[in-house]
C-alpha cells in the first residue's frame, strides 16, 4: 500500500504552571514571593528522513501530541522546559493546514525541519507580580495551552526526470534496464500503481533520479484512472520524459496518445508544460513501428526530436540518457509554492492589531453572550481562578481588551450571564 495523502493532528506541549510560593526561612522576616515559572512546552516539528518512501506511519499515527512544560517549583526555581517532538517525514512532503490550503512547509532535503506545532510558554510565578504597591502577590499564570492544528500531509516524489504515457507504453521496463530500480512489470494496464524512483548513471558518469509514475489516461486532471495519483507527483519533476509505444499492439494511435497526455498535462496545471520535454519512440523492435514512426513524425514535424529506443533489447539508451543529462544541466527548478511570498504574507498576519478585532460576541438561544476569540480564550486558560488575585488580574485583562465595552454596546445590562467556553460569568455594571 502506498499512502501519499493523509491528516493529522498536532498539538504543541501546554507550558507548565506558574506557582504561587513564599520564602519561609529561619530568621528571615517577610521572606517575599518566591512562586517559579513553569517551563515552555515542547514544539512539534517535522523533519526529513530520506529512508521514508511513503507516509504509510501516519495510516496507523494520526495525533502527535508534544509534553507540556514543568511546573514551576518553590524557591523561586523554574520548572524546566519540555522536549520538542520530532517527528519523520519522508523527502518531498508538502505540509497545509487542513480547510485552508496554507502552506506550512514543503520539506524536501535531508535533516531539514519545520515547527508545525508551537509549545506554549510556561506560566509565570507569583515573583513575577510583586511591586512596591503589592509585595507579596497571590497571583501567578498557568500554562499557556499549545498550538493545536489539523494538517494535511502530501508527499510528491522528488525527481529530475518523470517518465509520462499511456499504461503499457514501457515505462516501467525503461527505468529498471537504465537503474537499479525494480519496477513490477506486467502486460496490464496500471501494473505501476505507486510511483518508482531509480538513480540513473551516464557512461560519462552524470547521474539523476528517474521517476517511472502511474500511467495516464484521458480525463486523469479529473482523477479519472490513477490521474490525481499520477499528475501530483509529476510536478516536482525538471524534465519530462514522454515514452509512446509505437507498436500500435494496443489498437491506439501514437499521435493520438502523444496529443492526449499533452492535453491531461495542460489541463492539470498550466506550469507542467513549462517543462521541457523529450519524446521516446518506444519498442521499435516491433514489426511496424517504422512505419509508425514516420507517420508520427511527419505529424509532429520535422523540427521535434524523437527518441527511437527498445527498452527490451537496450537500442539507442545511451543516446537517450545523454540527451536527457544535457537538458537536466540546463533546465531550471520549478518551485510549486512561492514560499517566500507566503511567509511574508504570513508575518503581516501576525501584526499587532487592536485585540477587539479577536473578540467575538454572541448571543445564545437563552439570552446569554458567549464571548470567543483566540486572544480573549488565551487568557482565560492561563488564568488561576482558585485565587482572588488572579481573578481581578483577568477582570482588569477583559476590561482593557475592550469587552465590557462591546457587552454595553450589544444591550448587556446588569446581571446578564456572559459565558466563555464551559463557564459562566455574570455582568456587572
Amino acid at each position: 500500500m502506498f499512502v501519499d495523502h493523509v491528516k493529522v493532528l498536532v498539538k504543541g506541549g501546554d507550558g507548565g504552571d506558574g506557582m504561587v510560593g513564599f520564602r519561609r526561612e529561619k530568621y528571615v522576616p517577610l521572606g517575599g514571593p518566591a512562586g517559579g515559572d513553569g517551563g515552555n512546552g515542547g514544539d512539534v516539528i517535522f523533519i526529513v528522513d530520506e529512508g521514508l518512501r511513503t507516509l504509510m506511519d501516519f495510516r496507523y499515527k494520526r495525533n502527535f501530541k508534544a509534553t507540556r512544560g514543568v511546573h514551576g517549583g518553590s524557591k523561586n526555581m523554574h520548572g524546566a522546559a519540555a522536549d520538542d517532538l520530532y517527528v519523520k517525514v519522508p523527502p518531498g512532503t508538502i505540509v497545509t493546514i487542513e480547510g485552508t490550503g496554507e502552506v506550512i512547509a514543503d520539506l524536501v532535503e535531508q535533516g531539514q525541519t519545520a515547527i508545525i506545532a508551537r509549545g506554549g510558554r510556561g506560566g509565570r510565578g507569583n515573583s513575577r507580580f510583586a511591586t512596591p504597591a503589592n509585595p507579596a502577590p497571590e497571583l501567578s499564570e498557568k500554562g499557556e495551552p499549545g498550538k493545536e492544528l489539523e494538517v494535511a500531509l502530501e508527499l510528491k516524489v522528488l525527481a529530475d526526470v518523470g517518465l509520462v504515457g499511456f499504461p503499457s507504453v514501457g515505462k516501467s521496463t525503461l527505468l529498471s534496464v537504465v537503474s537499479a530500480a525494480k519496477p513490477k512489470i506486467a502486460p496490464y494496464h496500471f501494473t505501476t500503481i505507486v510511483p518508482n524512483l531509480g538513480m540513473v548513471e551516464t557512461e560519462d558518469h552524470r547521474s539523476f533520479a528517474m521517476a517511472d509514475l502511474p500511467g495516464l489516461i484521458e480525463g486523469a486532471h479529473e482523477g479519472i484512472g490513477l490521474g490525481h495519483q499520477f499528475l501530483r507527483h509529476i510536478e516536482r519533476t525538471r524534465v519530462i520524459v514522454h515514452v509512446i509505444d509505437m507498436s500500435g499492439l494496443e489498437g491506439r494511435d501514437p499521435y493520438e496518445d502523444y496529443l492526449t497526455i499533452n492535453d491531461e498535462l495542460k489541463q492539470y496545471n498550466l506550469r507542467l508544460t513549462e517543462r521541457p520535454q523529450l519524446i521516446v519512440a518506444n519498442k521499435m523492435d516491433m514489426p511496424e513501428s517504422e512505419e509508425n514512426l514516420k507517420a508520427f513524425q511527419e505529424k509532429v514535424g520535422s523540427e521535434v526530436k524523437i527518441f527511437p529506443i527498445s527498452a527490451i533489447s537496450r537500442k539507442g539508451l545511451q543516446e537517450l540518457l545523454f540527451a536527457i543529462a544535457d537538458m537536466l544541466e540546463v533546465a531550471p527548478e520549478f518551485p510549486l509554492e512561492d514560499l517566500q511570498e507566503e511567509e511574508t504574507e504570513t508575518s503581516v498576519m501576525y501584526k499587532y492589531q487592536s485585540q477587539k478585532d479577536d473578540i467575538v460576541i454572541s448571543r445564545d438561544d437563552d439570552g446569554s453572550y458567549v464571548l470567543s476569540g483566540g486572544t480573549l480564550e488565551r487568557v482565560f486558560k492561563m488564568t488561576d481562578f482558585s485565587r482572588e488575585d488572579s481573578i481581578r488580574r483577568f477582570s482588569r485583562q477583559l476590561r482593557g481588551m475592550g469587552v465590557d465595552e462591546e457587552l454595553r454596546k450589544r444591550g448587556a445590562q446588569n446581571g446578564d450571564t456572559v459565558r466563555l467556553l464551559e463557564f459562566e460569568f455574570e455582568f456587572i455594571e
